[in-house]
């Protein structure tokens, strides 16, 4: 799932500098997924990465579902089994992203350096308010009123079962 082998790394090279998911998050992930956690649950780690890096000033994004697309891009290519958004959710292009990063998570495919360096620089261009606590929250909350009651109820209910087994 995970490879530590430096043949097969998903990183990004810039300036001899190795920009990927750092390996406690990886390890995190791993962790998760022998806890028998959601692929969800997994990719929250690189989520979260991501996050922290736009906090701490390595890169901006344009905004907060920005900064949750590429955290889920990177799991993906690390391996995590993450599937696809569903038809209608989200544009063709994103869901064919989405299939392209599963495939090379499962080949080890390493990432153009020249692709990397375009990336990192037009994101140290944007502003780092997408990963701002207000953001975040602002996004948390649009994201649950799109769901129906019973769903963030059934949500919230398999959470709490979650917690207590893992006491």
């Amino acid at each position: 799932m995970y490879t530590d082998d430096k043949r097969h790394t998903n990183c990004v090279c810039i300036s001899k500098h190795y920009f990927m998911p750092d390996k406690a998050t990886i390890q995190r992930a791993r962790k998760d997924k022998q806890q028998g956690k959601a692929p969800s649950t997994q990719a929250g780690e690189f989520v979260k990465s991501e996050i922290d890096k736009v906090r701490a000033g390595k890169h901006g994004v344009r905004n907060t579902r920005q900064a949750i697309a590429i955290g889920l891009s990177e799991a993906r290519r690390a391996g995590v089994d993450l599937p696809q958004p569903k038809k209608g959710t989200v544009s063709e292009k994103t869901r064919e992203n989405a299939r392209r990063e599963s495939a090379k998570g499962r080949k080890h495919e390493p990432v153009s350096k020249t692709r990397s360096q375009a990336r990192e620089k037009a994101l140290k261009k944007e502003s780092t308010e997408g990963a701002s606590p207000r953001a975040l929250s602002q996004q948390a909350r649009s994201a649950a009123a799109k769901r129906s009651p019973a769903d963030r109820s059934k949500a919230a209910k398999k959470a709490a079962r979650t917690r207590a087994s893992h006491r």
